[in-house]
């Protein structure tokens, strides 16, 4: 595997295993609602999405309950918070599966947690829809129960790597805290910078640290035009800071749900002041995206959200087409309602009603197009630019 090692994966999968004493494939639900589980970041470093993207998941699904529901029964979601933390995570996944016998579980966040979860939801038959981005997870044997609407890591490192060269970079570094995605980030960061001339460097360090200008200085001594910041929020403004004490001058660029209104209105407006952001973008505009603001009250809905509807809506329809509720029937049927060339949907309330007609449904999502490749990746995803600009993320260009 490129971005975990073996023995990492195959210890997750232990755990599963040991969590379950009798598979739960063959689940019955004839009666009674059917429940579906959001595990997203209540808390910890994704804390400030978890709460909308599980929020989404329960207007959307009380939408589709009460247009009917789905095969004449209505979608009850129970919400664990995974604390942006594998441990808590997994044990709120067993819960979710265990206890409140849940079909699907919807919006893992981390790739760290997703990583986790994925063995307890494959050997129980139970369907996980994510939005990390880590290769490894469909690299996983998860036997078809999993797709995640994020783009995948060797998509956005090739972006950061050709949006570095488009700014006339030549000299790039890379420094992150170790993450499952960090690997392969790094290789097709350098992949895209190599083939334009340009070099690289990379530093890993450690994420609990209050300071790091030891690492900082060590990364300067190769004086990079662009430095590439792979962290998530918290630790990514002590990097930030460190930087221009350091008084580099050269060009930051992070991911989006790091360099978000929470990192800037921590930092003074000098020292955040023209970091460049990257981040799959919604399909703002179409009008699955303007169902989820109007569900969340919101002009512009993060990414995350966006997807986190997509998940539930997709879910639903495939519930609908394969006539079951099982984790086993989404799986067999979400890409006939996902990209099966039928009539284009964008919710699951009009969708549902074509499939009750005997009518094919291709779903265009909140977040895009969601066509799936067979290992459960999205094949395809705009991306949003965005630069801090007067203590603001502004947009740049969607491309």
């Amino acid at each position: 595997m490129t971005d975990l090692s073996r023995r990492q994966i195959l210890a997750a999968a232990a755990l599963a295993t040991g969590s379950l004493a009798m598979p739960r494939i063959l689940r019955a639900q004839g009666s009674g609602p059917i429940k579906l589980g959001t595990l997203t970041p209540l808390t910890g470093s994704g804390g400030s999405y978890g709460p909308s993207m599980a929020e989404v998941v329960k207007r959307a699904a009380a939408e589709i309950n009460a247009a009917g529901g789905v095969l004449g029964r209505q979608i009850q979601v129970i919400s664990e918070d995974d604390q942006t933390n594998p441990e808590a995570g997994l044990r709120a996944a067993r819960k979710l599966i265990d206890v409140d016998g849940v079909s699907a579980i919807i919006g893992t966040w981390a790739s760290s947690v997703t990583t986790a979860v994925a063995p307890v939801c494959w050997q129980s038959g139970v369907f996980l829809a994510t939005v990390s981005g880590a290769d490894s997870i469909t690299q996983l044997p998860h036997q078809g129960f999993i797709i995640r609407t994020q783009p995948n890591t060797s998509l956005q490192g090739t972006k950061f790597g050709e949006f570095a060269v488009e700014m006339g970079a030549k000299t790039v570094a890379f420094m992150s805290p170790q993450t499952p995605f960090t690997e392969a980030q790094f290789r097709f960061i350098t992949e895209a910078v190599t083939k334009a001339g340009g070099k690289t460097s990379s530093l890993i360090y450690d994420d609990k640290k209050t300071t790091l200008r030891t690492e900082v200085d060590q990364v300067l001594r190769g004086r990079p035009d662009v430095i590439v910041m792979g962290g998530y929020t918290n630790d990514t403004a002590v990097l930030v800071r460190d930087l221009y004490r350091a008084s580099f001058r050269g060009k930051l660029i992070g991911f989006g749900y790091a360099v978000n209104k929470q990192l800037v209105d921590a930092l003074p407006a000098d020292v955040s002041e023209g970091i460049y952001t990257l981040s799959p973008s919604t399909a703002a505009g179409s009008g699955a995206y303007g169902r989820v603001a109007r569900l969340l009250g919101v002009d512009a809905p993060d990414t995350y959200s966006a997807q986190c509807y997509d998940h539930l809506s997709l879910i639903a329809m495939a519930m609908a087409a394969g006539k079951g509720t099982t984790g086993a029937v989404i799986k067999d049927n979400l890409r006939k309602v996902a990209q099966g060339g039928g009539e284009r949907v964008d919710n699951a309330v009009d969708g549902l009603k074509l499939i009750a007609a005997g009518t094919k449904v291709d779903y265009d999502g909140a977040s895009g197009p969601c066509d799936f490749t067979e290992v459960g990746d999205i094949t395809d995803a705009k991306f949003r630019y965005e630069q801090v600009k007067a203590g603001k993320v502004t947009l740049l260009k969607i491309a």
